[in-house]
């Protein structure tokens, strides 16, 4: 009987198409991620400004007209939208769990900020409140109240924000991080060709990782 011999089967190894790939889904996903967080906190605050409720209260024998803007209803969607922008930026400053945590926050922040500004959107205690302080009348309540869309803008915009922290929870592992100091500097001079050596026993921790970098033993003796 002849000898079988079990041949390996290859493994599929990535190709460099599908690296290309990849690459080029995590940039898209990062540029629509950066997008959506800044457009959609910017959209928030300024919407936040604007007038939200309109109506009017009797003084004397007439009415006199009253207005509350966003912050006047709620300022959580102002707070989350800074929250939200502080965490899309340090997203790029942190890795591994710490990127995960980062990525939620913003998450938060977005579904946080769409809540209240929905909510705020049939609100009627800030002009009550502004009805009694005009009228010197505690009792003093708004009539014929009437909503803008603001409130509906707000709240459009912080689900942009949420759909950012979505994007960073489910692509932000493939994410670049913030290079540090020294691997900037490196760049630049391996681009250049500069192949100067570094002076012996270097002294400072920046100067061995310099060395290092170059290809050469810094504790080498010259």
């Amino acid at each position: 009987m002849g000898h079988v011999s079990a041949a390996s089967v290859p493994q599929p190894r990535a190709t460099r198409a599908d690296e290309t790939a990849a690459a080029s889904g995590g940039r898209r996903s990062l540029a629509a991620a950066l997008l959506l967080g800044a457009v959609g906190a910017a959209v928030v605050l300024l919407a936040s400004g604007q007038t939200w409720a309109e109506g009017t209260v009797a003084v004397g024998g007439g009415t006199v007209p009253l207005d509350a803007a966003g912050g006047d209803v709620t300022g959580v969607p102002t707070a989350l939208a800074i929250v939200g922008l502080a965490a899309l930026v340090a997203v790029f400053a942190v890795r591994r769990a710490g990127r995960f945590l980062v990525s939620l926050l913003l998450t938060l922040s977005g579904a946080g900020a769409a809540v209240a500004a929905y909510l705020g959107a049939s609100d009627r205690s800030a002009l009550d409140e502004k009805a009694a302080s005009t009228t010197g009348d505690a009792a003093a309540r708004i009539g014929t109240l009437t909503h803008t869309a603001w409130p509906y803008a707000t709240a459009a915009a912080a689900l942009l924000i949420l759909a950012a922290g979505l994007l960073a929870l489910r692509y932000g592992r493939g994410w670049p991080a913030m290079s540090g100091r020294y691997e900037r500097e490196a760049g630049p001079r391996a681009a250049r060709g500069d192949r100067r050596p570094a002076p012996a026993g270097p002294e400072r921790p920046e100067d061995l990782w310099k060395a290092l970098d170059r290809g050469e033993d810094p504790t080498r003796e010259s």
